[in-house]
């Protein structure tokens, strides 16, 4: 591109699902990348070329000078969000970021290509502000004036599994089906190896080369799957082919996407939300053979991507966990908050009573009462938001451990109360250790 043998790369969302993967894999190529992301899990910091930056807030004189600084010859855009949220536009991630993008590459006065992630389908079927502003990044690019890849993976398979990828496996390992509308819907599968390799095909090309310059492509399989057989195939390798199935009422689906969009709100982000589905009904459709005539790569078929290898047990765990840690973290949150408000609102004198009657010093029944529930209500409340989660679970587990201590010195004889409810403890205790050992999104 620039007359080196290896071309200079720098890499936005080097933290998500494709973005890791391409990262990793042109570095193993041989090529030379910087990898960019809010934030790295702390397994995702592998070498100091990854740099954690505040992306959406550089300017174009921020990134023209990241790029001049590391001597770029091909920048990759990975970046993407779902939906609005806290910390989520999807204006300012997917268009006003490729803007400042695009202006950057001109200011820096280097000849560079961008290579853009989209995705597929006609902007006549964009419904929501995902697909909406995707579309206008695509536009902005091919007037530009810049060389430019634009590519369109279709449903990305890839080792790692977050967000609508993590959910499909988790159906297949449970025995539930789509509704028949859904499962019938086009849904064409690329192997995120591929998009790895035709990232790393347009890195090797000249700058003027014609070929390279100006394409948009759709990256998938050529033959047609639905969304069904996707989920099909998932459960030929997790081994639950034959589990008798029960196919969800579609109503289901609105009503889980509504619960999803409440929990975004709460800093998490749940694969199941509105945009979600109405994506998943859209289905993922296009042509490859533009970019298989141009790149030579013959991409992988479903059956290749996800049945290359056995389900590993870590596979297997995943996908059943995947949809019970949900149902883990909210129960813990309306356990906390319950106790506490049960105590201090509906039954508050027979929770004073409990104290009275094992001799506690009656000057702090009433403030030991209002401050245990208080207490109670508001580790439900720091469970509840994904920022504070984490927290939020170490603090009952210390409280559940100091109301089991406190209740073997003071009242040792609640212990064979007939409900066990201190006995009931340590399996919350278990609930919570299990709820902070997955609460890792990647």
């Amino acid at each position: 591109m620039s007359g080196s043998k290896w071309p200079k790369i720098l890499l936005f969302g080097a933290s998500g699902l494709i973005g890791r993967f391409v990262t990793d894999d042109l570095r193993a190529r041989g090529f030379d990348v910087v990898g960019i992301a809010r934030r790295f899990s702390p397994s995702q910091k592998a070498t100091t070329h990854d740099l954690e930056m505040p992306v959406m807030s550089m300017d174009r004189g921020a990134l023209a000078r990241l790029i001049g600084e590391y001597e770029v010859d091909l920048v990759v855009n990975c970046l993407g969000v779902l939906q609005d949220g806290p910390g989520s536009d999807t204006r300012d991630v997917h268009r006003d970021f490729v803007e400042r993008l695009l202006r950057a590459i001109r200011d820096s006065g280097r000849a560079i290509r961008l290579v853009h992630i989209s995705i597929p389908g006609a902007s006549d079927e964009d419904r929501t502000a995902f697909s909406a502003t995707k579309r206008e990044a695509e536009r902005l690019i091919a007037v530009f004036g810049i060389p430019y890849a634009i590519l369109r993976p279709g449903f990305v398979i890839a080792p790692a599994a977050y967000g609508g990828s993590a959910m499909l496996r988790a159906l297949a390992a449970f025995p539930v089906g789509l509704p028949a509308a859904e499962a019938a819907v086009p849904f064409q599968p690329v192997a995120v190896e591929d998009i790895a390799a035709t990232i790393a095909w347009l890195a090797g090309r000249d700058i003027a080369d014609e070929t390279a310059n100006a394409v948009t492509w759709d990256l998938m399989q050529p033959q047609p799957v639905t969304l069904g057989g996707v989920i099909d195939q998932f459960r030929r390798v997790l081994g639950t082919a034959d589990m008798p199935r029960l196919a969800l009422p579609a109503f289901l689906l609105g009503l889980g996407a509504r619960g999803g969009n409440l929990a975004s709100w709460l800093g998490w982000m749940p694969p199941m939300r509105t945009t979600a589905i109405a994506e998943l009904r859209r289905g993922v459709t296009g042509d490859p053979s533009a970019w298989m005539l141009a790149t030579g790569i013959v991409p992988k078929t479903l059956a290749q991507a996800v049945g290359q290898r056995a389900a590993t047990i870590q596979d297997k765990w995943f996908s059943r966990l995947f949809l019970i840690k949900a149902l883990v973290i909210a129960s813990l949150v309306v356990f906390w908050i319950a106790s506490g408000s049960i105590a201090l609102f509906i039954s508050y004198d027979a929770a004073a009573g409990v104290l009275r009657s094992h001799g506690f010093p009656p000057a702090l029944v009433a403030p030991v009462t209002v401050l245990t529930s208080l207490m109670d209500m508001t580790i439900g409340v720091l469970i509840g938001f994904r920022r504070t989660c984490g927290l939020g679970l170490v603090a009952g587990i210390m409280a559940s451990l100091g109301y089991m201590t406190g209740a073997a010195i003071l009242t040792p004889d609640l212990w064979i109360e007939p409900l066990g409810a201190l006995v009931k403890t340590g399996p919350a205790i278990v609930l919570m250790a299990v709820a902070l050992l997955t609460l890792d999104n990647r």
